[in-house]
């Protein structure tokens, strides 16, 4: 049963009261506004606007449900109050309930008395312990497709639901809706984006049989070490890509330099050490890959300074590059190459020991070994011991 709000068994509330309530929806319409163009990720954007939700309507409980593959069933994507961690384990199907409801017409509907409604289903309390007494449900439309619901559970203060905070859930709803479709849209491109900066990491790779997967290895340690510093979501993000395409400027010479088992000419080495700077400036000239474009010009430089192609030196060179030297020259020495066999692990962790301070920095050789030695355990199942010191 759809039910408007009683205003004559409603206790009596104060002009000011109304005022100030009404500017804090205001405000949560403003504030969702501002942090969804602000949320790295969507499940973070969703969480922040039900909290606000959930408190600036004086509620208990609140929640977002999506479809996912297909329009049969609703998740919870998101939920706050006393039960949302079990709620993460439930799926509804939309034939039934309020939620199914209003997922299948786009209709809100405000009930204020659950147990007076036909449509409610008792599974989800039943399920999780939790005692819904009243609610607003609203859909989540874009461009006239149904992604899903928002709830809004039970008044703290016993009051009933009314329009005023219906046309509140339903701001939050088309604001959060366009926030979904966006997210996905850029996600969508940004994994188009991935998979072809793997293409292209794998044909660098192809020209050197040796070198095969070398790219994605590089990339896999040095987002272990990032791990352990706590890089930031889009530090990671700029990483991945950086690590991904470390050596895209050797595309540009000639396979029989790279491939060559005997030491290189001193013409022929100056030719490979231009790389990081081809490899720069073709990734500069992509917008979402420019901030990666100095990390690859600097993979090659040495914390003492002895590196090429600046010559930069400890702290000035920038930290994920620190960390792409150290993930690249271990996967090298634990690789077979044209000019020698692959060395073995222990023997590979000695060595960056012994190059802490000058050729690698000491803070990336920890981040590394720690994230390194925490992925090795856990693909073992056990405790793995990875000497920190030498």
């Amino acid at each position: 049963m759809v039910l408007s709000p009683d205003k004559s068994s409603s206790p009596s509330v104060m002009p000011g009261q109304v005022e100030q309530e009404n500017k804090a929806k205001l405000s949560l319409v403003y504030e969702i506004s501002r942090r969804v163009g602000n949320a790295p990720r969507m499940t973070q954007m969703l969480e922040q606007v039900i909290k606000m939700t959930q408190k600036t309507l004086n509620a208990e409980a609140a929640s977002i449900l999506l479809f996912r593959d297909n329009d049969q069933e609703l998740y919870f994507e998101v939920a706050s109050g006393p039960v949302s961690k079990a709620l993460r384990q439930v799926k509804l199907n939309a034939q039934y309930g309020i939620a199914g409801q209003v997922a299948r017409t786009g209709k809100p509907l405000i009930v204020n008395d659950v147990s007076r409604s036909e449509r409610f289903h008792k599974m989800i309390d039943d399920t999780t312990g939790f005692s819904t007494k009243s609610l607003i449900c609203a859909p989540l439309v874009v461009h006239r497709r149904i992604l899903g619901v928002v709830e809004v559970l039970n008044k703290l203060d016993q009051s009933e639901f009314d329009e005023q905070d219906l046309e509140a859930v339903m701001s939050v709803s088309t604001t959060a809706a366009i926030a979904i479709e966006n997210t996905r849209l850029h996600q969508t491109v940004l994994d188009a984006y991935k998979n072809t900066i793997r293409t292209l990491a794998a044909a660098i790779d192809a020209k050197d049989p040796y070198t095969r997967g070398h790219s994605q290895r590089v990339m896999e340690y040095t987002l272990l070490a990032a791990t352990y510093l706590s890089f930031s979501q889009e530090e990671m993000e700029t990483l991945e890509y950086a690590s991904t395409l470390h050596d895209v400027g050797k595309i540009s010479i000639d396979s029989h330099i790279l491939v060559k088992p005997e030491p290189l000419s001193p013409e022929e080495w100056q030719v490979m050490r231009e790389h990081p700077t081809h490899g720069a400036n073709l990734l500069r000239e992509i917008p979402f890959l420019e901030k990666a474009s100095e990390l690859v010009l600097c993979h090659h430089e040495k914390y003492n300074g002895e590196g090429y192609p600046r010559g930069l030196k400890g702290e000035s060179i920038p930290i994920g590059a620190r960390l792409i030297v150290v993930a690249d020259s271990f996967d090298t020495m634990t690789t077979n190459r044209a000019y020698r066999p692959a060395m073995d692990f222990e023997s590979s962790i000695k060595e960056l020991h012994r190059c802490t301070g000058t050729q690698f920095c000491p803070v990336a050789i920890k981040a590394f070994l720690s994230g390194l030695r925490l992925h090795t355990s856990q693909q073992a199942g056990r405790e793995v011991q990875i000497e920190e010191t030498p």
